[in-house]
């Protein structure tokens, strides 16, 4: 599925699988994985079940850089969100579209860079789905 706040894959690859493609990819394409929230094991703690659902968060520290001087509150959608959960026995990668903080934000002059970056997210979730 692909619409202006999402982009979304499905694979049979499993989950676990999926994140550790996209762990590897990222470094590959000059971003870092700042954090990796395991929605599932912190609901756990509080009694509650869910299947497995992972928040990958990734930065370029360039092109946050080259953002933040268009405009500062294009930090309340930084960093940039993968999500891997399970639906129905497959896997689902979601990308949170970068072109869409541009959309959000018009006047910025954040349009050729979130679409770079935008290009480059979609490779890699698109590679870690193959």
């Amino acid at each position: 599925m692909d619409n202006k706040l999402v982009y979304t894959l499905t694979t049979d690859k499993p989950f676990d699988t999926v994140i550790e493609t996209i762990e590897k990819l990222v470094p590959e394409h000059k971003f870092r994985v700042l954090a990796k929230h395991d929605v599932q094991a912190t609901l756990a703690e509080k009694g509650l079940q869910r299947d497995p659902l992972n928040i990958i968060e990734v930065c370029n520290a360039s092109f946050a850089h080259e953002a933040l001087k268009k405009d500062e509150l294009v930090s309340l959608f930084m960093p940039c969100r993968i999500t891997v959960y399970v639906k129905d026995g497959r896997t689902v990668v979601n990308l949170a579209r970068p072109s869409m903080i541009a959309e959000m934000m018009p006047g910025a002059g954040l349009e050729k860079l979130a679409g770079e970056v935008e290009i480059t997210l979609k490779k890699i979730v698109e590679d870690a789905v193959k």
